[in-house]
């Protein structure tokens, strides 16, 4: 059985929409995919600002962005279909842009009203992917590892590389997952303020010199102590990161964050005896933190072709859509900590 899928996904690194149309065929002992179209559409200044800016919003801003950015993700999805002449088409995903994420505290939001999707695409949308989750106690993240245990079984562990660093892996029988650190949330940031969008290939921080008293303040803080499952949001990082830059050096800082990242990961593969990893994500173009990663561990590692590098997280989306249309389970409680596995999303 076939099924033709679009998934859309805005990380917190900003990068901008990812949108990936894929077919994904049911046989009686697995699932298989292919990659049929994707793109990555920047987004200008403006919903670039909007974004950044949404978790200082009113309650009444951010339910008119809500509904904006749903036609915007609308208006793409119909010229990304359009641009491509694509015929058949079974639903739309969309992962939509994370504003707040606080588990502990039973709620988390991803702004883009599905309903406004649907308005402009006249296709079954669903979204809204997390909160059912959170509700039943869960981190509501993350939830690519059903696509990893499905899409991805060849591989001991999968690794993605965006705002966060997550990864998924097979532990006593079960797929657990988490977070592991922050990655481009903070180095596109530090990044911009010497006018760049993202460190290339690292040659900002490979020019920096490591502050090891930051390094230390960094490796201590309380959630990488913390036993999975675990999750990370914007919240944590302007609590508990934030406050630790002062006067350093912009170079300085991104090597000494690239050092961080590279140093929990490999700290990760490592407790848990990884032996072959895929790693994909924005993260992955960047050699320097790659370098790092792999003079801390003996993990092999395997960087896939370019469109599962960038479009991973946008082709699992789709695939929880197509299982939530069927009512199968699309989130594992033990990635997320929930009371169970479940099929999540709200469809339209």
């Amino acid at each position: 059985m076939n099924f033709y899928a679009i998934g859309l996904m805005s990380g917190t690194s900003l990068d901008g929409l990812d949108i990936c149309y894929a077919k994904f065929t049911q046989t009686d002992s697995a699932w298989n995919f292919e990659i049929l179209n994707c793109e990555t559409l920047p987004y200008s200044s403006d919903w670039e600002q909007s974004l950044r800016n949404a978790v200082n919003l009113s309650s009444e801003e951010v339910l008119k962005l809500n509904v904006d950015y749903g036609f915007y993700l609308g208006e793409k999805t119909s010229e990304f279909i359009s641009k491509h002449k694509i015929i058949n088409l079974d639903l739309i995903a969309s992962h939509g842009h994370t504003v707040f994420h606080q588990p502990k505290n039973k709620f988390t939001l991803q702004i883009g009203d599905g309903r406004a999707i649907k308005s402009k695409t006249n296709k079954t949308v669903v979204y809204d992917f997390r909160s059912q989750d959170v509700i039943l106690g869960g981190n509501g993240a993350p939830l690519v590892p059903i696509g990893d245990e499905l899409l991805f079984s060849e591989f001991d562990a999968c690794l993605n590389l965006g705002g966060f660093s997550n990864i998924s892996l097979k532990r006593n029988g079960k797929r657990i997952a988490f977070d592991i650190c922050p990655v481009n949330i903070i180095l596109n940031d530090l990044a911009l303020k010497l006018g760049k969008k993202f460190d290339d290939n690292g040659d900002l921080a490979r020019n920096g010199l490591i502050d090891y008293e930051l390094l230390d303040q960094l490796n201590q803080l309380k959630f990488y102590q913390e036993k999975a499952p675990k999750s990370l949001g914007i919240e944590w990082i302007n609590e508990q990161v934030l406050p630790l830059i002062k006067t350093q050096k912009t170079e300085d800082l991104l090597a000494s964050f690239t050092e961080h990242s590279a140093v929990q990961i490999a700290k990760i593969l490592d407790e848990f005896e990884v032996k072959k990893i895929l790693i994909t994500g924005g993260g992955t173009y960047n050699s320097y933190l790659i370098e790092k990663i792999k003079a801390k561990t003996k993990t092999e590692i395997q960087i896939p072709k370019k469109e599962i590098i960038e479009y991973k997280e946008a082709l699992i989306f789709a695939f929880m859509s197509v299982l939530r249309l069927q009512n199968l389970n699309n989130v594992l409680s033990s990635a997320t900590g929930s009371l169970y596995d479940h099929s999540s999303g709200l469809v339209c």
